[in-house]
């Protein structure tokens, strides 16, 4: 869920027109503090505000990616559907990794690069690109870990971009996504999981998130004029349409967080996707904004 989410039901916009919904977004939370206060009040506590995601990363879910990863040192994670990058930086200086992360927003991607020094993480530690999660433009078995916060629903494709992933996970990697269905609905996330060559190894319940987007969807509503005063009328009604739509489905709501594994190619043992090659390098985006 984000600013620019569609309807339920309705298909996603094509690239450029969800790009430019996605930079309109960044651009104007860039000029105000007003949407991370919001998140802030919604969260309290468990509001991570280093991250500052515009997604429903707190606390707990930084603490279960951590655990669920199981990454090493100089390990290689992607950030798929990174945004602004809080969340990939915050977990590549926590867990002392390498970090690639990319959006389908270059005014995103800029944000992310300007925010990697606030880490303390070098150009070669952390690098960001414009990319789709259909084609990241990522190397075959690169990424020893992947997470995938609140983005995955945006894709044109679900299946080609759960494929995709898992061109780019190691054997032995481990990717990490949030995922919603319909209480009572039988998710066929196995079976998406085999289609990509890829192993359901944990499902955790999420029971506080649709509480949370309630939260937030309320506070949006009552902060109505102050978001079309600080953010403009076209982001302020985006972000009203997507509290109205939603808020009436929330409370069917089942979020989870999948781990899924890229099976091992053999019994070399744990320390074999080590042994893979990472994604090059690449320049920092810097896409004029």
């Amino acid at each position: 869920m984000n600013p620019t989410t569609a309807p339920p039901g309705a298909p996603p916009a094509p690239a450029g027109q969800r790009s430019v919904q996605y930079d309109a977004f960044h651009a104007a939370r860039a000029r105000t503090d007003l949407v991370a206060r919001l998140y802030a009040a919604a969260m309290g506590e468990d509001y991570p505000v280093e991250v500052a995601a515009s997604s429903s990363c707190d606390w707990p879910l930084l603490g279960l990616m951590t655990a669920r990863l199981k990454m090493r040192p100089g390990h290689l994670l992607v950030d798929a559907g990174c945004g602004t990058g809080g969340i990939g930086l915050w977990l590549a200086r926590a867990l002392a990794l390498r970090l690639e992360g990319f959006d389908l927003s270059p005014v995103a991607i800029a944000q992310a690069a300007e925010r990697r020094p606030r880490f303390g993480l070098p150009a070669e530690r952390a690098a960001f690109r414009v990319a789709e999660l259909e084609n990241t433009g990522l190397p075959d078995g690169g990424a020893h870990g992947i997470v995938c916060v609140d983005a995955f629903g945006g894709a044109a494709d679900r299946t080609a971009a759960l494929r995709e992933l898992g061109r780019v996970l190691a054997p032995g990697g481990r990717l990490v996504m949030t995922r919603a269905a319909r209480h009572g609905a039988a998710p066929a996330w196995t079976e998406q999981a085999l289609a990509a060559g890829l192993t359901v190894e944990h499902v955790d319940e999420r029971p506080a998130e649709p509480t949370l987007w309630e939260r937030l969807y309320r506070l949006w509503i009552t902060h109505a004029d102050d978001l079309r005063r600080e953010l403009g009328e076209d982001q302020a009604q985006n972000m009203l349409r997507e509290a109205h739509q939603m808020l009436p489905a929330l409370p069917g709501r089942r979020a989870v967080v999948l781990t899924l594994r890229h099976p091992a190619a053999s019994p070399a043992g744990p320390g074999e996707a080590d042994t893979m090659t990472g994604p090059g390098r690449h320049p920092v985006e810097r896409t004029p904004q």
